[in-house]
Parts: C-alpha cells; structure tokens; sequence
C-alpha cells in the first residue's frame, strides 16, 4: 500500500509583480498522510491552503522541499492523483457515463468495462438513472457528484478536493459532505480535504490541519475521534464535536504570539 504521502520541508514563493517583491505563500511545511486518511486543511484566507494543494497536484512546483506518494517523488501531474474542483468541471456536451468514464477511455480501457465501472461509482454516488443526462440537466450538487465519481473510478493513490462544495446551497452542501462521509467509509480513498469551512473540515476529517496565515505555516493538528457513521442530526449538539469546532475557530480566528 507504501507509505502515503510526505510532504517534507515544503516552501512556495511567488514574484508579486505589481509589488515588486517575492511573496511566500507556504513555508516550510511538513506533513504526512497515511494511506486511507481522511485530512482536511484550513486556515485564514490567503493562507496557502489551495497553493499546497496545486502542488500537491503537480499543478505547480514548488520553491523548495519534496512531496512523495507512497515512495514516488511528485514532480508534476498523475494519475495517481484525482484533483475534485469547487467548480465543477465537467465536459458539458458529454452525458454522466461518458463524464466519468472519461479519465477510464484516456488510458485505454475497452467501452464495456469502463461503462461497468462508470455505472458503479455513479450508482455510489447516488445518481444511478442519470447516466445518460447532460450535465445542464443536473442540478449544482448533482454536478458535483459526478466530479466525485470521476475521481473514484480512475482509483487514484490519493483524492485532493479544494472546497468541492463551496459552490452549492447550504442544504445541498450538508448532504454532500454526509454522501462524502459514507462513501470514504465504503472505500476508504486517502483524501486531502482544503476548506475555509471550520464544521465541515471537523465533520469530515480524520485529521484536521490549521494552517497560519501567510506565509502558511502548520499551526496546530487536531485529531478527529468522533465516532463514524457521522451524520448532522447526530452531530449538532454533540459536546466533543463542538469542542473541536470552537477550539479549531479559535486557531483560526488568532495570531500566534
């Protein structure tokens, strides 16, 4: 299974050029994540959250410090990574099936077995019926679904999502991260979770990451032992979950002395 991902001594720095000067965005981070982890990061705003992600990806390099996955030095996109956007990032003159077999097709795998496991992960993702729609005919949350399927069915090492949900309503969104939960817990993908949202990267998390703000440094990592299967009726007034919620806010919301 190797050994996850290390993110070792990780820096990024930017020319700003309508300032006239280097700005670090992320600076000196290290962390690991173990296969089948559940992580969400967050922070304040501008913090680095979604530039450690990128380079994560292999969308961007970084200025200095390594990345692996389990053992393989990142140094640029794979698919041994599957990347779920907040916008939702599908070909839009192509139905559900051919959506999410898409990334299946690219590496050659015959129609029938890349519609078989197509229908399988749009079925886990609640949509089974859907496979023919476009997606001008799904809703935002549904959308989202199939930018999740997508990822799964090309069974990559390790799924990043930065704020996959940020673009739905309140309601939609809480029954995303409920559906996000269950499949995790059906599938147990190692997820790299970005997040402005202090509820949701507790809800969802194994693990939850508070960045600094600029440049992003790791302030604090808190472990998520709330019992599984997670659901919102069951969370709201729990006292260990609102515990973490306010600690995590209060690393958010304060500078280090």
């Amino acid at each position: 299974m190797g050994d996850g991902l290390i993110i070792r001594d990780l820096s990024k720095v930017y020319y700003d050029v309508y300032a006239g000067q280097h700005v670090a965005a992320v600076d000196r981070v290290s962390l690991q994540i173990a296969t089948g982890e559940f992580v969400s990061i967050l922070g304040p705003s501008g913090c680095g959250k979604t530039t450690l992600l990128n380079i994560v990806a292999g969308f961007i390099p970084p200025t200095h410090g390594e990345i692996t996955l389990n053992g393989r030095r990142i140094q640029g996109p794979g698919p041994d990574r599957g990347v779920v956007f907040q916008s939702f990032a599908l070909f839009p003159w192509k139905t559900v099936l051919d959506n999410v077999a898409f990334g299946l097709k690219m590496r050659g795998m015959p129609r029938d077995d890349r519609d078989r496991i197509a229908r399988e992960y749009i079925a886990l993702v609640g949509l089974a019926g859907s496979e023919s729609r476009f997606p001008h005919e799904l809703s935002g949350g549904m959308q989202q679904r199939v930018g999740v399927a997508r990822v799964l069915a090309n069974d990559p090492e390790l799924m990043l999502m930065d704020e996959p949900f940020a673009s739905v309503d309140a309601q939609t969104r809480m029954t995303l991260q409920e559906e996000l939960t269950r499949i995790w817990e059906a599938r147990q993908p190692t997820i790299l979770f970005v997040t402005h949202d202090v509820e949701e990267a507790v809800f969802l998390a194994n693990r939850v990451i508070v960045l600094s703000a600029r440049p992003g440094r790791i302030r604090e990592t808190l472990q998520v032992d709330l019992p599984r299967p997670r659901a919102w009726r069951d969370l709201v007034e729990d006292a260990a979950y609102k515990a973490l919620v306010a600690r995590v806010l209060s690393l958010v919301r304060t500078t280090p002395s």
